[in-house]
């Protein structure tokens, strides 16, 4: 598995590992004590502190015949500088279906400061709560905590009354700044059943289940005449989720969403029991891929006759006949004819017709087109969604739409399977970016099959070879090959069509220094998208008449900085795909030097399956110096307690890699 995940339902049972409670479980219990710490051991850096966060959700009759959410929290939060001064925006969403909107009640907030020794409070202003609508299903009310100051303290609670039973929202244990303690409490009749889903890494400081029996009575004064009522009996499970100590999450290199990893507790309904009907509401993938695949926003268009692009197609394949030429001449052409304008789209914004006619649309528009225009060609393509790394893991037992943004083509022939993204001009075909290389995608067929799509798969190699020699007049002269691997070549091929080839190549010189010139600079296979580039140029450097001459043997293809700067990393590092990385120099000794001092070799391996490796090799003979220096990383995703050693080899790696030959001048 690439993310911690706990997938449970309320039949489970658990062990009390704690009775402790929140030192702010009543409001308005804050004490002298409570401002002493200006900072916390847990951040250091830390700009403001949540002391206290507990949200606690029930489920209860309602006057409408049926059950409502009744969701509070209560939070606490230390403000140590000027820079925590945010988290006293707060902003509580509430959603709608068009008639019915959730209900905010019972606000209260208080800021507290310490002045001339006692406590001051400043409440919050009724009248300082606004509201906003943010589109059709979504409002949101805001406010401000008032006089917030360098150790302030703030307090406020909530109440959120809601009709959907659905949607009960997920509880955040982790943010960007620490919490001390962090509560989720759930009480749920034992006539609905909910599946929970836990992610993170941080450990539960309480993890309890309790059963009891309480009465319900439900009211319908929703018709005309006299209001029915009724009550009955039912066994409830009470949860409570603890975690204390939470460290911030914070974005570092080398990771997909944050919210993979963010320790959270998410809800959705699975199904009801009498006195409702009983009925299961946990998807399946055959069910989801069914009614995605009939869908007016998806693949209805595919299964339609689509003549409309008879003549289009027939000047497409003009003079094709074989499959796979058909297949390359039609993903170029959408490819090179046509506009993404969204790159996170499951559902199409208009018909395939309307796509055609504007040249531009969605990332699901435009590959559904090229889905369409294959299968019209007589070949075999369907559709295939999936999450790109921001949007976050699909989960393949947990069937959900929602999980999923992207949607690429796969081609089907000769027994070999193609995935074909047009929405990215530069793209070959056959290739997709590294973001779409997330874990589970779906093919939507009528077996509903499962894809994994694994970064592990994805094999970058790059490969610089160097050539220097004396010239007659004293100056080192050479050539520097430079083969990326195809994910570089495809970010160079953007820059140089953002900026042009000459832009490329200043940006070179740059990086190789004012003592070096480059001549005679080529690019070659540029307009050939389904291979990688060749980088090539001569160069002349012209040493300094010192009595010391310093040289980095790798010139600019070192790694300049450790990309993993923070001590503690609370979440993997996730490479976008492995990498192997080889330099080879042969380089004669300048004219009237010699070899005062050489890097000492290496080779250093960061386990025994050479997860990560590195080799660094120099040799001096007979006026040449031969160097060899490779990196490789062969796996992508590094748990967090490999994350110090992987973070050393990077340090040992720049330290060698920014070593330099030092010469001094021949006596």
């Amino acid at each position: 598995m690439r993310i911690s995940i706990a997938l449970f339902f309320c039949a489970c049972t658990f062990t009390v590992f704690s009775q402790e409670v929140s030192p702010f479980t009543k409001f308005g219990k804050i004490s002298p004590a409570n401002f002493e710490k200006k900072v916390y051991a847990i951040d250091s850096n830390a700009h403001a502190v949540v002391l206290s966060d507990i949200g606690q959700t029930s489920i209860e009759g309602n006057s409408k015949g049926s059950f409502s959410i009744n969701f509070t929290r209560h939070r606490v939060v230390h403000i140590l500088n000027k820079n925590g001064y945010d988290v006293s925006n707060v902003e509580i969403p509430l959603y709608s279906n068009g008639s019915e909107v959730e209900k905010l009640e019972n606000i209260r907030g208080v800021t507290y400061n310490m002045e001339n020794g006692h406590i001051t409070e400043t409440k919050l202003d009724k009248g300082g709560i606004f509201a906003e609508k943010v589109s059709k299903n979504l409002n949101r009310k805001k406010f401000t905590m008032p006089n917030v100051k360098e150790g302030s303290i703030i307090e406020y609670e909530y109440t959120v009354i809601s009709d959907y039973i659905t949607n009960l929202d997920p509880w955040l244990f982790q943010e960007d700044i620490p919490i001390l303690w962090s509560e989720c409490k759930l009480s749920v009749p034992q006539f609905y059943t909910y599946a929970f889903l836990s992610h993170g890494y941080h450990p539960m400081h309480i993890n309890d289940r309790k059963d009891r029996i309480a009465n319900f009575i439900l009211s319908d004064n929703t018709t005309a005449g006299a209001t029915d009522r009724s009550s009955f009996t039912s066994g409830v499970t009470d949860w409570r989720w603890v975690m204390v100590d939470v460290p911030p999450i914070k974005q570092e290199s080398f990771t997909s969403a944050l919210k993979n990893h963010l320790a959270n507790i998410e809800f959705q309904l699975a199904s009801v029991s009498y006195p409702y009907t009983p009925q299961d509401f946990r998807s399946t993938w055959n069910g989801l891929i069914k009614e995605l695949n009939e869908s007016e926003y998806f693949g209805a268009h595919l299964n339609k006759d689509n003549n409309w692009m008879s003549d289009d197609m027939k000047s497409v394949l003009a003079g094709t006949t074989a499959p796979m030429d058909k297949a390359k001449k039609i993903y170029s052409y959408v490819r090179d004819n046509f506009n993404c304008i969204d790159y996170s789209a499951l559902h199409m914004s208009q018909t395939l017709k309307n796509v055609f006619k504007s040249r531009k649309g969605n990332v699901s528009d435009i590959n559904l087109l090229l889905t369409a225009m294959l299968k019209y060609a007589g070949l075999e393509a369907y559709p295939v969604i999936l999450s790109t790394t921001d949007h976050g893991y699909a989960l393949e037992n947990y069937p959900m739409i929602t999980s999923f943004n992207y949607v690429v083509a796969q081609l089907k022939e000769n027994g070999k399977e193609y995935f074909l993204d047009a929405s990215h001009t530069g793209l070959g075909f056959g290739w997709m970016l590294p973001e779409c290389y997330n874990g589970h995608a779906r093919l939507v067929d009528d077996m509903a099959s499962p894809i994994s799509l694994s970064a592990d798969s994805l094999k970058e190699k790059k490969l610089t070879v160097v050539f220097m020699t004396n010239d007659k007049d004293g100056k080192l002269v050479g050539s520097i090959h430079h083969n990326p691997g195809y994910y570089e070549s495809y970010s160079d091929r953007q820059k140089i069509k953002e900026k042009g080839t000459e832009a490329f190549f200043k940006d070179k010189q740059k990086d190789l220094g004012a003592d070096i010139q480059i001549k005679n600079p080529g690019i070659d296979s540029l307009d050939q998208l389904d291979i990688p580039i060749r980088v090539h140029y001569d160069f002349e450097m012209n040493p300094h008449q010192a009595d010391l001459l310093y040289v980095n043997p790798l010139f600019s293809e070192s790694w300049k900085k450790n990309p993993f700067k923070a001590a503690q990393r609370y979440y993997p590092v996730e490479m976008p795909y492995t990498s192997d990385e080889t330099y080879l120099l042969t380089m004669e000794v300048p004219e009237s030097y010699e070899v005062d001092e050489l890097p000492k070799q290496v080779v250093v391996k960061l386990d025994d399956q050479e997860s990560a490796y590195f080799e660094y090799r120099i040799t001096y003979s007979a006026s040449t110096i031969s160097m060899r220096c490779r990196l490789k990383i062969s796996k992508i995703l590094f748990l967090p307690e490999q994350y110090e050693s992987l973070r050393e080899f990077f340090n040992m790696v720049v330290t060698k890699q920014n070593e330099q030959i030092v010469f001094k001048k021949k006596k």
